[in-house]
């Protein structure tokens, strides 16, 4: 099914096969809670689905329109992927060819961390192969926040800073890091507040979209500087 497809005349479609917002909302809701009627016209908007309309100019969707915004949803949850980028894949597969699913920065699900996962402090000390004090430390750089269950997050966060101190780097090194990602975040929401203008507030969810994809974009920026700076260091 190709997004960009105009909208249907519902009449050749069964009517019972056709959802409104509100029967999406139910049957997606409970796997995704943050799920809105904004949140749908956001990804609208961004030609990731396309509703037909009733006569009337009523949205409405297909089972297959379902199942597209649930793999939508699956991807931003679970790989963190800029809209831009599901789009892309969508776009390819649509036009029948055979796209690679996407992945962040070339992470598969489980190294992103999976966030239904819990882990005690002794459990992803043991998973991360790290020691107790270097835990504590990450602790106390603001790498990981303290708690008494840890999220699959905090595990590829450990497991990164201990491969990070083979190279001689503790905790305490990285802490520049955390402080320049609260930095981003505060520059993001300005920048997505902005361009949202004055006449209308973004519910939380949309928020986090339109930051996601904005951090997508700085990403690649600042992955392409870093090259650019390390390729300097040879010459």
């Amino acid at each position: 099914m190709s997004v960009a497809r105009s909208s249907v005349d519902v009449a050749s479609t069964p009517r019972k096969s056709l959802l409104s917002i509100g029967q999406v909302l139910a049957k997606l809701t409970p796997e995704f809670p943050e799920l809105s009627p904004s949140k749908l016209r956001f990804l609208e908007d961004r030609e990731l689905i396309a509703p037909s309309r009733t006569p009337a100019g009523y949205r409405t969707y297909s089972s297959e329109d379902v199942e597209r915004l649930r793999f939508v949803l699956t991807l931003q949850r679970d790989q963190y992927l800029p809209l831009k980028v599901i789009k892309a894949y969508l776009d390819d597969r649509d036009a029948g060819k055979n796209p690679s699913l996407p992945v962040a920065n070339g992470l598969n699900g489980a190294s992103m961390g999976d966030d239904q996962a819990r882990y005690t402090k002794a459990e992803i000390i043991e998973a991360a192969k790290a020691s107790a004090g270097l835990l504590e430390g990450a602790v106390t750089a603001g790498l990981i926040q303290p708690k008494k269950v840890y999220s699959g997050s905090d595990l590829v966060v450990l497991t990164s800073i201990v491969e990070a101190s083979s190279f001689g780097l503790e905790p305490r090194h990285l802490r520049g890091m955390r402080l320049a990602v609260d930095r981003e975040v505060g520059l993001i929401s300005q920048a997505v507040n902005a361009a949202n203008g004055p006449t209308r507030a973004m519910s939380p969810s949309e928020l986090r979209d339109k930051g996601r994809e904005l951090s997508g974009i700085l990403t690649t920026l600042r992955s392409v500087l870093t090259h650019d700076a390390l390729n300097r260091l040879e010459s």
